[in-house]
């Protein structure tokens, strides 16, 4: 036991030690009340957590390890977890394993009990493992292999006591262990084991299992599976979310006229009052109500597909593309991470082992369309492609459309990922192991809980801090007036020859320029500037097409707008989260300069085709 060096309270260290996708982190979240994320697919856990809980009395220090197969260093994961086994840091080692796959832990056990002297196996999903069949006596597997041993729900919350009852055994005094060395020995052992003891095992692969897993995975089907998986998720953030927006924007326009009374009532300055309503609550009012709804509804549904195991079939499917662009099957779990926010996505990229490869996917992640830009491919495809189709055949036109969008964000990350290991980042492709989890069905309030609460409300919340200094901006642009015209118009003037030579107008180009902060608001700027209002512009939907085309617009302009969106530099959020990530400004300038480049190359050979064939 050590004492915590600020109470001098005497403490347990407690090491959560185990293969990938064992549940570690949610064990640990369990027990210390944090808000670890955790999936049901591996390298999650790439940094140490620590976390305190108390049991019957005693204080617990519990540090969850990375996930780790082995304690031979050959990834970082795996050299964190064996320099903090060996130093001898913690007091107990809990060695937590899948029940339902325990023969694939038996080995890493055995190489725990043969550097610490205090350790404990911690059987978790064991309902799950006596539910399918198998016969799992704690009192049996402890005369086994020596050491105490508890079964665990992490999920359900069960089995906690009998979990910190068998820590404070192994810590006061542990039976007698077995220690073996050889990696040969360890593996005659488990075989050993498990012919004696066959009904510990469930070495069949339920069928079930082995149905799905043909269809998403199948050589025939698993690409087309991905495809019509992502649109159907798709198609319901898109259906759903239209209804919420319409009520956050009316209460946010009973809200705005409310504090525009207040100030009438007040006698302020008209400007003021105009500042503050049209540009800073204005802004705040279209970031929320535009990018609340899809986030509350598109996080919740990628968090079931992390949970049921689905996410790794994804990295499967696409490990082999990625191996031909010169990178590691792993950015397919970033690019899937990107999806939702590219910030989150490029963070995702620590559990890729190689630094010139975890590089290229940084630089490469906001080619993945995120949640915010899905607002601008939605209105563009209502306007001029889904123009008198509406209901659920609109939703399902508009969802196919988002869908060709990632795709075609997929085929151009794998492309300039490509690029990028011929030129700046060479080197061979790294490979992977990685354990297809089986398929569990999600913990739906703990789906509601990480989704909303970890990632929709945090996302939000750097999308409202940069948003409302930015409406302040735009406010001041397109109400300054220098030279009989608004300086928001002159920026508009200087940029159209660029705009038209990528198909699109200098309106437009500015409004992407002044959406870095955030990319829910390029099309209320750009519609701002062409209604010559002084807030963003919250209209209708007739109202946005009857601007938009009598400003020149036709399906063309929407398409180059919609490449455009895809491709261009990440908004400011994401940026600083790569200088952060990376350390280097030169790397966040990189990855601004990148995907811009190719955007507005693949606007030139559109708007050139399109001028061609007209």
């Amino acid at each position: 036991m050590a004492k915590d060096i600020e109470t001098g309270e005497n403490l347990t260290w407690v090491a959560l030690a185990g293969p990938p996708n064992v549940g570690k982190s949610t064990l640990f979240n369990a027990l210390t009340g944090m808000s670890q994320h955790t999936g049901n697919w591996a390298g999650k856990t790439v940094e140490i957590a620590v976390g305190d809980c108390d049991f019957g009395g005693e204080h617990y220090r519990l540090v969850d390890i990375p996930g780790t197969y082995s304690l031979s260093s050959r990834s970082p994961e795996e050299r964190v977890a064996e320099e903090y086994i060996r130093d001898g840091d913690a007091d107990v080692v809990v060695l937590v394993a899948d029940a339902t796959r325990l023969r694939a832990c038996v080995p890493l056990l055995m190489q725990i009990m043969a550097i610490t002297d205090c350790c404990v196996l911690c059987l978790n999903f064991a309902n799950e493992a006596e539910r399918r069949g198998a016969v799992l006596d704690t009192s049996e597997l402890e005369g086994i292999f020596g050491i105490p041993v508890a079964k665990v729900d992490a999920r359900g919350g069960r089995g906690f006591e009998e979990l910190m009852l068998a820590v404070d055994r192994a810590r006061d005094g542990t039976p007698k262990r077995i220690i073996i060395e050889s990696s040969a020995e360890r593996m005659a052992f488990t075989e050993d084991l498990f012919k004696t003891y066959p009904r510990l095992a469930l070495d069949e692969y339920p069928e079930r299992d082995a149905r799905i897993d043909r269809l998403l995975t199948g050589r025939k089907t698993a690409f087309l599976s991905m495809t019509l998986l992502l649109s159907l998720v798709l198609f319901i953030t898109v259906y759903l979310a239209n209804y919420p927006s319409g009520w956050l924007a009316a209460l946010f326009d009973w809200i705005i006229g409310g504090v525009s009374h207040l100030f009438i009532w007040l006698e302020a300055p008209d400007n003021l009052r105009w500042l503050v309503c049209d540009g800073v609550l204005g802004t705040l009012a279209t970031v929320v109500s535009v990018m609340l709804p899809p986030m509350a509804i598109f996080f919740p549904l990628f968090t079931i597909l992390e949970d049921s195991g689905c996410l790794p079939r994804i990295a499967y499917n696409l490990d082999k593309p990625l191996c031909c662009s010169g990178a590691c099957g792993k950015q397919a779990l970033t690019m899937c991470m990107g999806l939702g926010c590219n910030a989150v996505g490029v963070m995702g990229c620590r559990i890729i082992d190689s630094p010139r490869e975890r590089l290229a996917a940084i630089l490469t992640n906001s080619l993945m369309p995120c949640n915010g830009r899905f607002p601008t491919v939605i209105l563009l495809s209502s306007v001029f492609f889904v123009s008198g189709v509406g209901g659920f055949f609109g939703g399902v036109i508009t969802a196919l459309i988002l869908s060709a969008v990632v795709v075609l964000g997929i085929l151009l990350t794998l492309l300039l990922t490509r690029l990028l290991t011929l030129t700046l980042l060479r080197g061979e492709p790294s490979f992977f192991t990685m354990e297809m989890p089986p398929y569990r069905r999600p913990d739906f309030a703990r789906v509601l809980t990480r989704s909303l609460v970890d990632r929709t409300l945090s996302v939000l919340k750097r999308a409202v801090a940069v948003a409302a200094p930015a409406g302040l901006v735009i406010w001041l642009l397109a109400n300054v007036t220098v030279g009989g015209a608004t300086v928001l118009s002159h920026i508009t003037a200087a940029l159209d020859p660029i705009g038209r030579f990528l198909g699109m107008d200098g309106t437009i180009l500015a409004a992407f320029i002044l959406g870095l902060p955030a990319n829910e608001i390029v099309i209320p700027i750009a519609l701002m500037a062409y209604s010559a209002e002084g807030g963003l512009v919250e209209a209708s939907m007739g109202a946005v097409a009857e601007v938009l085309r009598l400003n020149g617009w036709n399906a063309m302009t929407a398409v180059c707008v919609v490449i455009f969106s895809l491709c261009h530099f990440p908004c400011s959020t994401t940026l600083i989260t790569i200088k952060r990530e990376t350390g280097k400004l030169r790397y966040a300038a990189l990855a601004a300069v990148l995907p811009t480049v190719m955007g507005a190359a693949l606007c030139v050979i559109i708007n050139t085709v399109a001028v061609f064939f007209a």
